[in-house]
């Protein structure tokens, strides 16, 4: 298959029988803000990009929950996104999406393809207390039982994957054990992919950003639960109230670390610069044409930012231009270039 009919084929596959096409296929439910980003004193001398030598860019984002269910489930264990546009000086855009994993399931089209198909949410059918038990015997952790009015298991089918292909039992587990953030403003957020960032100097490093709330990391109480609709309403009471911050951090990889593989995470003493705080401090009213039609892009980047040669990333970017385009989204940012 091509990278095209790949993208196509993924976008088809992660369209949950709960879904809704005229939405995004995962991440589909999701609320906007908008603020500023300021680079912090050191920012340009890592990158020459240009939000990271001006002295303030405009923002506009996405924070969203990972299911591709059309219906809020804020409580549930699941991961969470957060797209931000970058509005530049010379009128142009740069977006950067992450998630709160930190690490992505497949390392390549192929078998993210595979993943995705094998991970299509299947029926619940639930465990005895004898079929955990062997299985925490095994050091196998027992899967969750069902919450309330859920049906269908987001993770049976990603465990099988995980069973079978070692690179991807890090995100898999993880992502299962993810919990449920108290705010969209109380979790970090990492771009996975390893991106090309060239200094002024033309120096090129190989780096992976995340975000890291200045209010702290902060998870429910997985023993309550779950309330299924309360982070859109926390987050603009909390920006009524006062703005929100995140650090950007971007950590510098060396020789040994795998550039291109986004399943296997960096050794966590690398070394990390802070580039800059991003405050969020008002919410769009038109949360249709400023949230739901926005087309943001993994591979919208500016001078002074490259792609690596992560094949994965590679293939999200055509993934996202054909999401976009099933979903009448704002055309693409690339079909302006």
């Amino acid at each position: 298959m091509s990278d095209g009919e790949i993208a196509e084929e993924l976008v088809r596959i992660l369209q949950r029988p709960d879904g809704d096409k005229s939405l995004r296929p995962v991440h589909t439910i999701g609320i906007s803000a908008t603020g500023f980003f300021e680079p912090s004193q050191i920012a340009r001398n890592f990158c020459a990009a240009d939000h990271f030598c001006s002295d303030r860019s405009d923002v506009i984002m996405r924070f969203s929950n990972g299911s591709g269910a059309a219906q809020i489930h804020d409580g549930w264990s699941d991961v969470r996104g957060m797209a931000v546009r970058f509005r530049l000086s010379d009128g142009t855009d740069t977006d950067l999406i992450s998630m709160s994993l930190p690490e992505f399931f497949a390392p390549t089209p192929e078998a993210f393809l595979d993943f995705a198909e094998m991970a299509k949410p299947k029926p619940y059918k639930g465990q005895t207390p004898w079929q955990k038990i062997a299985g925490l015997l095994q050091l196998i952790l027992p899967l969750r039982g069902p919450y309330p009015g859920e049906t269908i298991s987001p993770d049976e089918g990603a465990m099988e994957f995980a069973d079978q292909n070692a690179f991807a039992q890090l995100g898999v587990m993880q992502a299962a054990q993810i919990g449920a953030p108290t705010s969209y403003v109380r979790d970090a957020y990492h771009a996975v992919h390893t991106f090309i960032v060239i200094g002024q100097d033309g120096t090129k490093r190989w780096v992976r950003f995340s975000w890291q709330p200045v209010a702290g990391v902060l998870k429910t109480d997985p023993n309550e639960t779950p309330v299924d609709d309360y982070l859109q309403q926390e987050l603009r009471d909390r920006l009524a109230d006062e703005p929100a911050r995140f650090s950007l951090m971007m950590m510098i990889g060396e020789i040994g670390d795998d550039f291109n593989d986004s399943a296997r995470p960096w050794p966590p003493h690398r070394k990390r610069i802070m580039m800059g705080t991003l405050t969020l401090d008002a919410i769009p009213e038109n949360q249709d044409a400023d949230c739901e039609k926005l087309s943001f892009n993994p591979g919208l980047l500016t001078d002074g930012i490259a792609m690596s040669d992560d094949p994965v990333l590679k293939i999200r970017v055509d993934a996202y231009q054909v999401s976009s385009k099933w979903r009448d989204g704002s055309p693409c940012p690339f079909s302006k270039r």
